[in-house]
């Protein structure tokens, strides 16, 4: 109940602040983007992951990690890949391996700072915005990929 309520807020506040602030404008990709790992957030709490972090950047690399969350006793890297159309390939396969080992180095550098050695694993989540009004097809692609 607390999630659909702070979602609606949080919905409820950007929508007042779209209204009084006037943002500059963004590209259409950005904002499917930005839904996306809205939407991917509270997707992963309801699955019981607890979320630790958002956008997550380093000093030292470039590019971000969009979530970070413990599932259990695993440290989860999640890259969360939307879009609004299947047209030209799976939203999972953006993260090829270029993108694989951009991740893997900001994961590296996240997990110098933590205390211990945790069992840690990078997901992949995928998000299909097929019409605006129906909720987003997701699917989660637990340990996607690992280092080689």
């Amino acid at each position: 109940m607390s999630g659909r309520v702070t979602r609606l807020m949080l919905r409820f506040l950007d929508r007042v602040a779209e209204l009084l602030l006037h943002p500059p404008a963004t590209a259409p990709h950005q904002k499917v983007g930005t839904q996306g790992e809205e939407e991917a957030y509270f997707y992963l709490r309801r699955l019981g992951y607890v979320m630790v972090a958002r956008n997550w950047r380093s000093p030292r690399r470039r590019g971000e990690i969009d979530l970070i969350g413990w599932d259990g006793d695993v440290l989860c890297f999640v890259e969360v890949k939307s879009r609004t159309t299947r047209d030209v390939k799976p939203a999972e396969a953006a993260v090829d391996a270029e993108k694989q080992h951009e991740l893997a180095g900001m994961a590296q550098e996240y997990l110098r700072h933590l205390a211990g050695s945790p069992s840690w694993r990078f997901d992949v989540l995928s998000l299909y915005f097929d019409q605006r009004s129906a909720p987003p097809q997701i699917t989660l692609f637990k340990n996607a990929f690992s280092l080689s």
